[in-house]
């Protein structure tokens, strides 16, 4: 059986360090889709934050799509077109909050194209560079998100975060998913809500196996989805935890790791068994 589709994430996976696509990689992702088959972004990032990625890579064109903040979202990316939204409601956002300032740890989340927090702090900043979204700074967090949202982050320092995170999942586990994305943000979406859910429920409007998927990622929202596909791929960067997860280790995102992938599981149509 060949592989008809790769979803790859993009942050120290599909992106190298200077946040940008390989030639190589490039190269590799395009001769696939013109052999059809379907690139797929999926990223903890908001959608404007994956637009110029998808552009990019033509994804339009090859009527492909996007699956941001964490799964929270699916677009189709020729009709921009949301196919699967999620949301937590305004009560969830302010329990969040509370519990935010209970654990010492900073917190925002999106509303509209703009980043809404309360205070300023280096991990908001950090966020806002690799989107690209405007920070907008309210008097008070609870008051300046009008309406539900798809995702909310608690960010901090990593070790604190890490201690923050084991608390929370076992705490709220029933109401959210709780996991981290970078050292320093700690995610929450609904319950049920990962890249792997949305993965299975794209791959059921477009007519395709589990066991037909590749899915490459280095961190840990993106667990669900390299357990799910039928070949999951971690990252030659990921911690040792995800590696071990995987089916298989590829090279860094330093070092075309995806294009490898591309040219040996999807260019060559070769199959491992999971």
């Amino acid at each position: 059986m060949a592989y008809k589709m790769i979803v790859l994430d993009l942050d120290d996976t599909l992106l190298n360090s200077n946040q940008t696509i390989s030639v190589r990689t490039k190269e590799a992702l395009m001769k696939a889709q013109q052999e059809g088959k379907k690139v797929v972004l999926a990223s903890g990032r908001p959608t404007f934050g994956m637009n110029s990625f998808a552009e990019e890579l033509l994804l339009a064109d090859y009527e492909s799509y996007i699956l941001s903040f964490n799964g929270g979202k699916i677009i189709n990316c020729q009709s921009k077109e949301e196919f699967f939204s999620s949301t937590l409601s305004l009560e969830a956002v302010q329990r969040l909050y509370e519990i935010s300032v209970q654990e010492d740890v900073y917190i925002h989340t999106y509303v509209g194209d703009t980043i809404i927090t309360a205070e300023e702090n280096p991990y908001t900043t950090i966020e806002s560079n690799l989107t690209g979204l405007p920070i907008t700074l309210v008097d008070s967090f609870v008051e300046g998100v009008t309406e539900p949202v798809v995702k909310v982050l608690m960010v901090g320092e990593p070790e604190h975060l890490i201690k923050v995170e084991k608390k929370l999942q076992e705490e709220l586990g029933e109401e959210f998913s709780v996991m981290r994305s970078k050292p320093y943000f700690l995610e929450f979406t609904d319950k049920g809500i990962t890249k792997g859910t949305s993965i299975e429920k794209l791959i059921n409007e477009c007519g395709i196996k589990r066991e037909e998927v590749i899915a490459v990622g280095d961190s840990y929202n993106d667990q669900e989805m390299i357990e799910f596909a039928g070949l999951g791929v971690a990252m030659g960067n990921a911690p040792d935890d995800i590696k071990k997860i995987s089916d298989y280790i590829a090279d860094t995102n330093e070092n075309d790791g995806v294009a490898k992938v591309v040219e040996k599981f999807l260019l060559q149509d070769q199959l491992i068994t999971k």
